[in-house]
């Protein structure tokens, strides 16, 4: 059995997709749940960057932008050096649900890492996510 590709995560929010596409897409939305600051070029192409005040930076390449349903970008690995050339591609669905959102998360390219590296994206993304998805839905529903 190969080494899983992806991890993929699906969360019901109580809040209408454009509520969500904002939290996911700017500056503000981005430092208010996932990192402490970001930028963002909203753009495919465009560069974005978010950083914890612990001093981690992650720097993504927007990549996919069809508002309000679909946002994704590249990103670094975790567990590899800052100029490992390899990325993960990280994509949300936004779908309507009810009065609020399906929101699905996926994160792929864990297949073309060596086992340990491997073992150590995937188990800290997973948390991550985990983590993070969290912090969005407290920040949507205080909002």
């Amino acid at each position: 059995m190969g080494f899983p590709d992806r991890i993929e995560r699906t969360v019901e929010l109580a809040h209408p997709p454009a509520a969500v596409w904002a939290a996911l897409t700017t500056a503000d939305g981005l430092s208010a749940w996932f990192g402490q600051q970001a930028r963002i070029d909203l753009r495919p192409g465009g560069a974005a960057q978010m950083s914890w005040d612990n001093g981690h930076t992650a720097n993504m390449r927007v990549e996919r932008v069809e508002e309000p349903s679909v946002f994704g970008f590249t990103w670094q690995i975790y567990g590899l050096p800052e100029d490992d050339p390899r990325r993960t591609y990280v994509e949300f669905t936004l779908e309507p649900a009810g009065g609020g959102t399906r929101l699905t998360v996926v994160e792929s390219g864990f297949a073309q890492l060596p086992p340990e590296e491997h073992a150590t994206a995937v188990e800290g993304n997973t948390g991550g996510w985990r983590s993070e998805l969290g912090e969005l839905v407290e920040y949507l529903d205080a909002a």
